[in-house]
Parts: structure tokens; C-alpha cells; sequence
């Protein structure tokens, strides 16, 4: 069975859209900035992939990643053409910290807010009449945790249609907690570069309204692409190091699924971390994967531009793909200006945004957290070729 994708929406420290957030992908724009919410004098980073909506400099407000949540959730069912009227769709949030930063801010600063909005379910009743609200909190795998449970409820007939979003904001533990465990403060995400000295954390929100594809796409005007396999599992290899056979084998779990072979797929979304065990173990995985191959897919790591947007990255790096698929043009991984040798056979687009000659119609979305949680979607174009 597959699914189709009949909405979409987003925002980041890039973009406040889709469209927005795409167009700063493909010209190699970065969202990377000096902390805007936190002292800078209490860490030795002090730089971050912030969104720029609070109202000063320095002053932080609660309930940040709700709002964007509901941006992200009120685009997608709006491109799907379902409105505001989610009573009777399953909404499934991905994320990490949730509601966190508010918290700090009360404990803190006293600043107020009603303990019912630490669930996003409150905001999804209020604003969409939605009755059926779940949260996955499975670290940076959440989102696309959350999408293989929106296609289960599909394909069991729970439900004709899903939302499925991911969501998180940087707080000030967390970032402290990070900013203490690299030998070097990082000053930017350098995916598979010798460089490299750690992850910083991005904001945004996202969202993909999905249906049976034996269904057609309902109210939707257009469909955007159609997701052929996700694939899940979780090792508990380690706390935070990753396993790269455990990485290997959600790829393979997802190539079986959608019923592609490795030389089907056209492009990888990374995960790309910027982190040497991340990045190692992803490397190491994707190289045993694609081993034999005469080229690789094309690939490319988003998160050099977004930071790494925890909770959401995985449906962030999702909706670029379909962007990707459905224009034919391959946005660059910044800041990688000397690739370790492990990804030495692999075809990494960087400097540059890229356009290969042939059309591009599957692409692999990597995304792990954690823990071992490890997801893996392989989505396909709607389209027989480039715009």
C-alpha cells in the first residue's frame, strides 16, 4: 500500500512556508545567528538557527513552538483543502522538548501560562475543532516516527486521512546541556566536514496531510507525492552514540517496504548532524547500503541550513525532498569545504545547488535520534520529470 501526500506546510529559521523555506535551500542560505533569547555570556556557542519572532532582543515569550505548530498544521490542511476543520482527522505530533522553553520561562521568570497548553492537543482542539490528537516523542526521529503511525491508521481503515507534523524549540537547558558536551563550541553545522566540532539546534514546525492513495486525494487540489515505505526501529544500542548496522537495516526495512532496490533511489536526505558519531555510523550505513553501485544517489544534508530541528527534522528534510522531486534541483550542503574520508564515494552535492540531467523520482529521508530510533521513509514523485 502507499500513501499520498495532499498537503504540506512549514517554517523555520529560513522560511516561513514551504515555498520560502525551499527557495533559501537551493540558494545555500542559512539561518545560522548570534542567540537571540538567552544571555550569550552564559555559553561558549552563543550562535543557533533561530526563528526571529520574539519581541526584543533578549526577551523570550511562551508557547513559541504552539505557534508555529498551529502555522504549520493551518497551511497543510489548507493546501489539502480541508480548512479548519480537523474534528474528525487524526493529528500525530512529532517531537522532542515540546513545550520545555515555556516551563523554563515560568519557573524562572514567572512568566504565566495555562499548564493545559503544554499539550499541543489544547491548541489543535481550540483552533481545528481536533478531537484526535496524539504526541510521539521519540527524539530526532519523532516526525517520521509519527508518519509510519499516520500511514498504520491508514492502512488498518482507522482513519481516511492524517496529519502528521513535527515541532520543537531550542530551550535554554538543553542548550546549555549541548553547549558542555563538545571539546569546541560549534559555530555552525558541517555535515561529513573534517571541521566539524558538533550539532546546534534549529527551530520550526512542520506538516504533511496524508491519504490512501486508493482513496485519491479527497478535497486536495493536487497531490504532492507519494510515500512508498516507512521503516522503524529502535536498538537502544547507547544512550546518544548510534549503531550503524541498526542504521542499515531501517534503510533496507524501508527499500523492502516501498519495493525499490537501492539503485532505484535517486536522492538521500541525510540526517547529517555534524557530530563524528553521527556522522560515522550514517556513513558507514549508507555505504553498505549502496555498496556496488557505480554512482550513489545524489544526497544532500539540510540541517548545514535549518540546524537541526529535532523533533521536526525528519518531515523538514521530507517536505525539501518533494520540492526536490518535483523541480529536479538538489540544494547544496553548506559548510562542507572538506569532506571526511567516508563519504569520499558518495555523491554530496555542495557549494552549489544541482541539477542533474535525468528526472529524480525516489528519494530516502534518514532520520535518528537518540536511543536508536531510527526511521527511515522513501517517498516518489507524482511527476514524470522536471518543471
Amino acid at each position: 500500500m502507499s500513501w499520498i501526500v495532499t498537503g504540506m506546510g512549514a517554517v523555520a529559521s529560513i522560511g516561513g512556508s514551504v515555498e520560502e523555506i525551499f527557495d533559501s535551500l537551493v540558494a545555500g542560505r542559512s539561518g545560522l545567528g548570534p542567540l537571540r533569547g538567552y544571555d550569550r555570556e552564559k555559553f561558549r556557542a552563543r550562535v543557533a538557527y533561530e526563528i526571529d519572532d520574539r519581541p526584543a532582543p533578549g526577551v523570550d515569550e511562551p508557547l513559541r513552538a504552539t505557534r508555529w505548530l498551529e502555522q504549520a498544521v493551518a497551511a497543510a490542511a489548507a493546501d489539502a483543502g480541508l480548512g479548519d476543520d480537523l474534528s474528525s482527522v487524526p493529528v500525530l505530533v512529532g517531537t522532542t522538548l515540546r513545550e520545555l522553553r515555556s516551563v523554563e520561562l515560568s519557573w524562572r521568570d514567572g512568566i504565566p501560562f495555562d499548564a493545559a497548553d503544554l499539550h499541543f492537543g489544547t491548541m489543535l482542539r481550540r483552533r481545528f475543532g481536533a478531537a484526535d490528537t496524539h504526541t510521539v516523542a521519540n527524539a530526532c526521529s519523532a516526525s517520521l516516527y509519527a508518519l509510519a503511525m499516520g500511514a498504520d491508521l491508514l492502512e488498518a481503515g482507522a482513519a481516511d486521512t492524517v496529519v502528521v507534523a513535527g515541532v520543537d524549540t531550542i530551550t535554554e537547558s538543553t542548550y546549555g546541556l549541548l553547549d558542555r558536551c563538545y571539546p569546541e563550541a560549534p559555530d555552525r553545522v558541517r555535515p561529513f566536514d573534517r571541521a566539524r566540532r558538533g550539532m546546534l539546534q534549529g527551530e520550526g514546525a512542520v506538516a504533511v496531510v496524508l491519504r490512501r492513495e486508493a482513496d485519491g486525494p479527497g478535497t486536495a487540489p493536487r497531490v504532492h507525492a507519494r510515500v512508498r515505505g516507512v521503516a522503524v526501529n529502535c536498538d537502544a544500542y547507547h544512550p546518544s552514540a548510534p549503531d550503524a548496522k541498526s542504521i542499515a537495516a531501517a534503510v533496507q526495512e524501508a527499500h523492502r517496504r516501498a519495493g525499490v532496490r537501492p539503485a532505484d533511489i535517486d536522492l538521500v536526505m541525510l540526517h547529517g548532524t555534524g557530530t563524528p558519531l553521527n556522522d560515522e555510523a550514517e556513513s558507514t550505513a549508507l555505504g553498505s547500503v549502496f555498496a556496488g553501485l557505480d554512482v550513489s544517489p545524489y544526497m544532500t544534508a539540510i540541517k548545514s541550513m535549518t540546524g537541526h530541528t529535532a523533533g521536526a527534522s525528519g518531515l523538514h528534510s521530507l517536505v525539501a525532498a518533494v520540492d526536490v522531486l518535483r523541480t529536479g534541483t538538489v540544494p547544496p550542503t553548506v559548510y562542507l569545504d572538506d569532506p571526511v574520508e567516508a563519504v569520499a564515494g558518495f555523491r554530496l552535492v555542495r557549494g552549489a545547488a544541482e541539477r542533474p540531467d535525468g528526472p529524480m523520482r525516489l528519494a530516502q529521508i534518514d532520520s535518528f535520534g537518540f536511543g536508536g530510533l531510527n526511521a527511515v521513509a522513501v517517498v516518489e514523485s507524482m511527476g514524470a520529470g522536471h518543471e
